[in-house]
């Protein structure tokens, strides 16, 4: 099956809804039983497995579950509030006091925070690592190592891990879980589980949402590594609200639509921007001349519409980036992507192990965009009277 036609069919169950297609919004907290002996059988059963409590899953839950699973090539899926949620808490889940982990430097910030803050206070040892390591990863493993983290590609200046590499590094020590934040390509083209990675995380809102209306994380895994996240997720109460996840799963079906107009979109802007005199440099996997181009034509699927470009140092002034961004048209200014509109905004790089800046990303002030579902000449219409504006 075609993931085109996975996502369109996924986890419908119109037989347990009256005939309903999309499942309907489930709000619940008590569920009842009609008898003692089904309410002591309730006690059985396992989170997630059957609608037991309204923040242990209800139907809708399942269904959504059920899709981004099967979508994933993953065993089973948990759902969280918001995609930080879905990075933080599997951390929680597979390391304790006394544990070391290693995080990709290129991660997201929110994610760097995390384990410079709570994971400290946790007496967990955090090591941030080059995300162009690859294999030489080993070096940095310890015994008490029970965690690597990716993300590929990175969130500001997009490096492309080899994720096979490092997989195969983890796999000569018997206790390391590797995790992978897979938002950037959605579960559309990049597929973590396929690859060996042993837990999947989607930022929902993005991508997978697809509209900018909602926040929801999710997480998927093997079977081998279900129990631990599994068990962490009861725990911590851990669930997806009733209105996002309907609103999730009613986005899912159309991320196979929207996908490769995003990707056509995306690469369209990217090799514009490389041609115009002001940028001096455009960070796009799929771009033949981008760090990682390699890794990316061999593991991934295709690309999504978020990058990267860095203006020239005489063009990076505070006054000039207000003339390119105040006045655009069609690109908006804010903090998340993933939905059917544009954005772009300025962006600084945070780094520990100082890989930046690399020779394919010269001195200059960086942009991060993502290209939504407008007709991409309108948008290179905007940003061309936008440079114009600032050039003048």
């Amino acid at each position: 099956m075609k993931d085109a036609t996975r996502v369109t069919h996924a986890g419908l169950h119109p037989h347990a809804n009256h005939g309903v297609v999309n499942p309907p919004v489930y709000h619940a907290s008590t569920i009842l039983s009609p008898t003692l002996r089904d309410m002591r059988d309730l006690d059985k059963v396992e989170d997630a497995d059957d609608t037991t409590y309204g923040v242990h899953g209800t139907p809708g839950t399942f269904a959504f579950e059920q899709a981004v699973a099967e979508l994933e090539g993953g065993f089973r899926t948990r759902l969280a509030s918001t995609g930080l949620l879905a990075c933080t808490a599997p951390l929680l889940c597979y390391l304790s006091a006394g544990d070391h982990l290693l995080m990709v430097d290129s991660c997201y910030g929110p994610t760097r925070r995390f384990c410079r803050k709570m994971l400290v206070r946790m007496g967990i040892e955090t090591t941030f690592y080059d995300p162009l390591i690859g294999a030489g990863i080993a070096a940095l493993m310890k015994p008490n190592t029970r965690v690597i983290f990716t993300e590929s590609p990175g969130s500001l200046i997009f490096e492309v891990q080899d994720i096979p590499a490092i997989v195969a590094e983890a796999r000569n020590h018997q206790d390391i879980t590797v995790m992978c934040d897979n938002t950037w390509a959605s579960p559309f083209y990049f597929k973590p589980l396929a690859h060996g990675v042993d837990v999947s995380i989607q930022a929902v809102t993005k991508y997978i949402g697809g509209h900018s209306d909602l926040v929801m994380g999710a997480v998927t895994t093997t079977e081998a590594a279900y129990p631990k996240l599994r068990e962490g997720w009861k725990e911590l109460g851990l669930h997806g609200s009733p209105d996002d996840t309907y609103l999730a799963l009613r986005g899912l079906r159309t991320l196979g639509a929207r996908m490769p107009l995003h990707m056509a979109n995306g690469l369209k802007i990217a090799q514009w921007l490389a041609a115009r005199p002001e940028v001096s440099a455009v960070l796009h996997p799929a771009l033949p001349d981008a760090q990682g181009h390699e890794i990316w034509k061999r593991d991934f699927l295709g690309s999504s519409s978020l990058f990267g470009y860095i203006l020239k140092p005489e063009f990076s002034s505070e006054q000039q980036l207000g003339l390119l961004h105040d006045d655009l048209e069609f690109f908006g200014m804010g903090a998340s992507w993933g939905g059917f509109e544009s954005l772009m905004k300025p962006v600084k790089i945070p780094n520990t192990v100082g890989y930046w800046p690399r020779p394919e990303t010269p001195d200059g002030q960086l942009i991060r965009i993502h290209v939504g579902l407008e007709d991409p000449d309108d948008l290179i219409a905007d940003l061309e009277a936008g440079f114009a504006r600032m050039a003048h």
